[in-house]
């Protein structure tokens, strides 16, 4: 419960967590940015790491000279979508054994099936649209790779999700994290950022809901 609790507290301090990495690690505070993004998207064990409040929080530092504005968007990116291929060649080695055995009650191929038409249907807005949600950017390579998603469509969309990702949340924390309200009440800015991102999936939890309702 104590590891629980000090995760929901660097996640919702991140600011003030940055500030420690900065003062202990110096430049190489950089690589510790982009192992966190990249474990956060890259391995699907670690999706409760910080990504969006992370990025908007070092975009604010940039703006006051503790981190350089176009390298982190930089090493984000990059994180963000080496990450995100480890996943999907992991999903794509291991999903098919996965779903060899017609017994298994919850992975069988017909779920391989489907999800392979999903992608193919569905797959380059999807993977571009799930950057933005957390928790399920870490797992959507993942799928994709089990889906058998085609790697060239894949990675089309990745690298472009996985760019804009960063830009607007870096600089939206560049230009607006540290107007003296965002200052004052970042915790309160963090909680926005998460309940926003979250959204969507909130949204589509509902509509499925009435969907099974009315049927």
């Amino acid at each position: 419960m104590e590891i629980v609790l000090q995760l929901f507290d660097i996640i919702l301090h991140v600011d003030k967590y940055l500030n420690i990495i900065i003062l202990d690690f110096g430049n190489w505070s950089y690589l510790v940015l982009f192992i966190i993004v990249f474990c956060e998207t890259g391995l699907v064990i670690t999706p409760f790491l910080p990504g969006d409040s992370l990025l908007f929080a070092t975009g604010a530092l940039a703006a006051v000279g503790s981190f350089e504005l176009q390298l982190v968007i930089i090493v984000f990116a990059a994180a963000a979508i080496i990450g995100d291929n480890v996943n999907y060649w992991i999903g794509y080695k291991v999903g098919s054994k996965i779903f060899t055995n017609e017994n298994v009650r919850l992975f069988n191929k017909k779920h391989l099936e489907r999800t392979h038409e999903f992608y193919e249907k569905h797959g380059g807005k999807t993977v571009v649209l799930a950057r933005f949600i957390p928790i399920i950017r870490t797992f959507m390579p993942f799928v994709a790779g089990i889906g058998r998603m085609k790697y060239l469509h894949f990675i089309a969309y990745d690298v472009f999700g996985g760019i804009i990702w960063p830009s607007i949340f870096v600089c939206a924390g560049f230009y607006f994290g540290n107007l003296p309200f965002v200052k004052k009440y970042f915790f309160v800015v963090v909680i926005a950022i998460i309940i926003i991102s979250i959204a969507p999936i909130l949204y589509g939890i509902a509509r499925m809901r009435l969907n099974l309702i009315n049927d």
